[in-house]
């Protein structure tokens, strides 16, 4: 019996150009199961789709626009503690203020009384005087009434000389005489004085003299007194003795007076005028001694 036998030689020539097909199909396969999931074309259905957002809870918003809202409150309430601090303080040096007025006012209400007092007294020891017919070693206390022409030819350099009824006032200006808020005098003081020392013993040898301390009323800094009552007494007393120390007048002829801010002749709300007010005035009366 014969057996069909394939000729070997062309399977095995077949083989021999098939095989690396075989093989690059194989491989091609393995690359397309490992490496194909990468390609978008390749991928499942959802690769084309977009991730999906977190989405917030509403809880969370809420609790964070409250710990806002409570942030805010707290910055407002710090702000206002601050305000409130800083009124108080405010209110405070309002009311210090308030106390040194009323401090001032009660302390000028005193020299305002004090000085009336003293006007009272003067008054009347001048109505005694004037009176009186009192004799002083035979002389008679009598008024001259020629105070009016007397003054006509006075000369007290610039000095100002005022008629006031029966009596003339020389004023000297404060500033001048005194050094600020005492009743120690300028360099100059004692020559503002020797004009007057001079018409005094010429004109008035006889006359009794009053001596008028008068300010305006300012506060008292930097020097010794605490009131304007008791700085014009000193001034006044200062021009006292200047008069009979260094002029030689009769101290008898001479009284002094402390009228404090009582009487102004000028506005104290301006400079000008409180400088003014600050004076000496010598008052010349009919009456003699």
């Amino acid at each position: 019996m014969k057996y069909w036998k394939p000729r070997t030689g062309w399977l095995t020539d077949g083989l021999r150009w098939r095989m690396p097909l075989v093989i690059t199909v194989a491989l091609t396969g393995v690359l397309c199961v490992s490496g194909c999931t990468q390609n978008p074309y390749l991928a499942g259905p959802n690769a084309w789709q977009t991730q999906p957002q977190i989405a917030t809870d509403p809880n969370q918003a809420k609790l964070t626009e409250l710990q806002r809202r409570v942030q805010l409150l707290d910055d407002n309430n710090r702000q206002l503690h601050t305000q409130i601090a800083q009124a108080e303080q405010q209110t405070q040096v309002y009311r210090d203020e308030l106390a040194l007025v009323r401090s001032q006012l009660s302390e000028t209400a005193g020299e305002l009384e004090r000085s009336r007092l003293a006007a009272v007294e003067a008054e009347q020891q001048f109505r005694g005087l004037k009176a009186s017919t009192q004799k002083r070693g035979g002389a008679t206390i009598t008024p001259n009434t020629n105070l009016q022409a007397l003054a006509r030819g006075l000369n007290v350099g610039k000095l100002s000389v005022i008629p006031d009824g029966d009596v003339l006032r020389i004023v000297l200006p404060g500033d001048q005489l005194f050094q600020p808020n005492t009743h120690h005098l300028q360099p100059q003081g004692a020559n503002l004085l020797d004009p007057v020392i001079a018409a005094i013993r010429s004109t008035f040898p006889k006359q009794r003299i009053g001596i008028e301390g008068h300010g305006d009323g300012g506060p008292m800094t930097g020097g010794q007194y605490s009131g304007t009552h008791q700085l014009t007494s000193a001034q006044a007393v200062a021009v006292l003795e200047m008069l009979t120390a260094r002029g030689g007048l009769p101290p008898h002829q001479f009284f002094t007076m402390a009228m404090g801010a009582a009487t102004p002749r000028y506005d104290n709300s301006s400079a000008g005028g409180r400088s003014a007010n600050r004076r000496i005035e010598l008052v010349i009366y009919p009456e003699t001694f």
